[in-house]
């Protein structure tokens, strides 16, 4: 195998399953066929994919009947997890061939389960548009005492088709009854406010809006998968296959791998526009501040782009094309001109030229802000360890600068320690983790690596000597702080540099490092025609701790735990399929942070505040009031119940109201440089204003300036 670039990451698990989110549910079930069946490009992604798992994993499985097992009933779940598509007898016959089969499908390189699955997924979508259109073609009798049963994991397949058109029934039933009651109540809300010019509709007119909006609903979903096609499917079908190694190794799509490279840089070259399907059209539905439209000002959300031309090439009609495929010939390189034929929501139809550019997403980037809660507070938000990994790096952002730089304006602001909020941060760049590191420490290993073949090599901090920050510090986690957010909370925790404060029990516990293969890299000469195969990102290494301990399905505990609105139903690393087992291995040599925190002082304090808060005490109720919802899955389809129980949960809900309110003594305002550079734009200074408004809601980052305040 050619030997392929390393660049490490520490990727967020969100990342990875993005794909399955659209593809894996209702959007995976639609079929349409493709001109070849075993194509010579599939079979080269596939054999060079496995090559690639063969010589570079971590930890490679054998490909034996186990692994045809863990494929098949994986790639049947994610297929149709809502069990509205596939009869039993489907399942029976599908396993009976191919159960113990898949691994040697893999060896020889062909593709018959994945072909005879996409025969029975064709017949049973048509089957399902059939049924649900019938279904909803009639009144339904709301007066019958019945229940349905919405969590997938309680019932099994359908044994027969007539059993099939029953659950799609109740499954209808329960969506209109609930369009229903919401029709009801407006109209209820309307007479009781005495509105003008207002005329009531009867039940029956209310049940039947209802069900021709579902029928809407359900057209433009089944007529959305009609449009996902065999190359998104072989997409879905080969990240089962690779991901049976491990959860964090996953097949790229070109497109996919340009969309991953976005999400990292946080920038794109194109014109600013975010695009979505509706009624068969491209619509607008936002403009990126300072991109190409919004620039030249003609391009307006709600907009419709009929046409798509290069230039003064002929136009493309994009009508009933998928956003994905219009996205292809409306994004391009720097300097290049796009006409779009629009149409206004006036009925005038306009030709907008664009000259594309690179489009900055600034909301992904770190920004701060200050906190008075008694004391002058810092606060740095970091959705990502992003990075820019294109040619061009000098336009660029790297998160370890952007953090730098936020730090330096923090202490020019004169606060007495800085927040770093890491909540809902699932990682990015390794590289940029252990820089980050090094603004709050002088020098000392960051964290260690482990290679399948080339042992532990520890990562020191790269500034030796030179410190950023050395002010008190707190960094907020919670479940879905992964990857790189994990070695940095596990590094300052380890170092006793800062308090780690929590809402769960750990962080999400992905203890691994991918790296990317470019598939046309394995290609054999004269088979350049089969360009471009896609990216293959795979798991090479482990992480550790600089005490030696794993993050990997552990996580970091916090210092300080709060309460948590999911406490009853955490999810992690432990709850994706195959992830790779805890270990540990020997501590590097560190020295420890010599102003270290009183964590049993700041502990207990927390708790008495905790104790005494009434937000959080309205967010444990919250957690055991969700956690009711969850397990009650088995819903009545009798209209006197469902508007009971409804009715009884939103009186319940009515005492959740104050966490919507402002938190009393938690001031926030913006940096005065920042309030500065942003004079004029109002697009951008809203957002921030929305941001204030956000954080004083808070109760995390105001229990995070209370420690702040402990630890002075």
């Amino acid at each position: 195998m050619k030997k392929f670039r390393v660049v490490i990451f520490a990727v967020p698990v969100v990342l990875g399953l993005a794909a399955y989110t659209f593809l894996g549910t209702r959007c995976a079930n639609a079929f349409k066929p493709a001109d070849e069946i075993n194509s010579p490009k599939e079979k080269a992604i596939l054999d060079i994919s496995m090559k690639v798992l063969e010589t570079f994993h971590y930890n490679p499985v054998a490909i034996n009947d186990d692994y045809s097992h863990k494929v098949f009933d994986t790639y049947i779940k994610r297929t149709d997890y809502s069990k509205k598509i596939f009869l039993q007898s489907d399942i029976d016959e599908m396993k009976n061939k191919y159960y113990s089969d898949i691994d040697d499908e893999v060896k020889s390189e062909t593709f018959d389960f994945f072909n005879r699955e996409i025969d029975i997924v064709k017949q049973r979508v048509k089957d399902d548009r059939t049924y649900y259109t019938d279904i909803l073609s009639r009144p339904f009798d709301f007066t019958a005492k019945e229940n349905v049963e919405l969590d997938p994991d309680k019932s099994g397949f359908p044994k027969d088709q007539n059993d099939m058109k029953e659950a799609w029934r109740k499954y209808l039933k329960y969506q209109v009854m609930v369009r229903f009651v919401d029709s009801k109540k407006e109209q209820d809300k309307n007479i009781a406010d005495g509105k003008k010019d207002f005329t009531p509709k009867a039940d029956s007119t209310m049940e039947r809006e209802s069900r021709n909006n579902l029928l809407k609903t359900e057209n433009d979903i089944f007529d959305r998968l009609d449009k996902v096609d065999r190359d998104d499917r072989m997409s879905v079908y080969l990240n089962v296959v690779v991901g049976v190694f491990d959860p964090h190794t996953e097949f790229f799509a070109p497109a996919a791998k340009d969309d991953f490279d976005i999400s990292m840089s946080g920038q794109l070259e194109g014109i600013g526009a975010t695009l979505q399907e509706k009624d068969g059209y491209i619509k607008v539905t936002s403009i990126v501040t300072g991109s190409p439209c919004w620039k030249e000002g003609e391009l307006k959300v709600n907009d419709l782009i009929l046409k798509v031309a290069q230039g003064d090439k002929d136009p493309v009609d994009i009508s009933g094309m998928r956003v994905d495929q219009a996205v292809k010939l409306i994004r391009g390189k720097k300097g290049t001109e796009v006409r779009l034929t629009v149409k206004k929501p006036d009925g005038s139809i306009v030709v907008i030229p664009l000259v594309r550019d690179v489009v900055i997403l600034d909301e992904t980037f770190a920004q701060s802000m200050i906190i008075d809660q008694g004391k002058k507070i810092g606060y740095i938000r970091l959705p990502s360890f992003y990075a820019d990994f294109t040619k061009d790096k000098s336009a660029g952002h790297q998160c370890s600068d952007d953090v730098k730089a936020e730090l330096l304006k923090l202490e020019d602001a004169k606060v007495t320690g800085v927040i770093l909020d890491l909540r809902d941060n699932g990682g990015g760049s390794l590289s940029e983790v252990i820089k980050m590191m090094g603004l709050f420490i002088p020098d000392g290993p960051v964290v260690q690596v482990k290679s399948r073949d080339q042992g532990v090599t520890p990562y020191d901090d790269p500034d030796k000597g030179k410190i950023v920050y050395d002010g008190p510090l707190v960094v907020l986690i919670n479940d879905n702080s992964a990857s790189a957010s994990e070695i940095l909370a596990a590094a300052i925790q380890d170092y006793h540099r800062g308090v780690i404060i929590g809402s769960s029990s750990s962080s999400f516990g992905k203890g691994t490092v991918q790296n990317f293969y470019d598939l046309d890299r394995g290609l054999a000469k004269g088979s350049e025609n089969l360009m471009p195969l896609g990216s293959l990102k795979v798991t090479i290494q482990k992480f550790y701790r600089v005490n030696g301990g794993s993050t990997q399905l552990r996580g970091v505990t916090p210092d300080i735990r709060l309460p948590g609105y999911y406490d009853y139903d955490e999810q992690g690393e432990k709850d994706l399929d195959y992830p790779l087992d805890w270990d540990q291995i020997p501590p590097a040599i560190y020295m420890m942070w010599k102003k270290e925190p009183d964590y049993n002082k700041l502990k207990n304090n927390s708790s008495s505040r905790v104790a005494a808060s009434p937000e959080f005490t309205l967010i444990k109720e919250k957690s055991d009031q969700l956690k009711g919802e969850k397990d009650n899955t088995l819903k009545s389809l009798y209209l006197p119940d469902y508007q009971a129980s409804r009715q009884a949960m939103e009186e319940a809900n009515k005492k959740f109201k104050p966490l919507e309110d402002p938190i009393k003594g938690l001031n926030v305002y913006m940096l005065d440089v920042d309030k500065a550079a942003l004079a004029g734009d109002t697009a951008k200074m809203a957002r921030k204003n929305d941001a204030i408004d956000k954080m004083k809601k808070d109760p995390y980052i105001s229990e995070g300036a209370n420690v702040i305040r402990d630890m002075k």
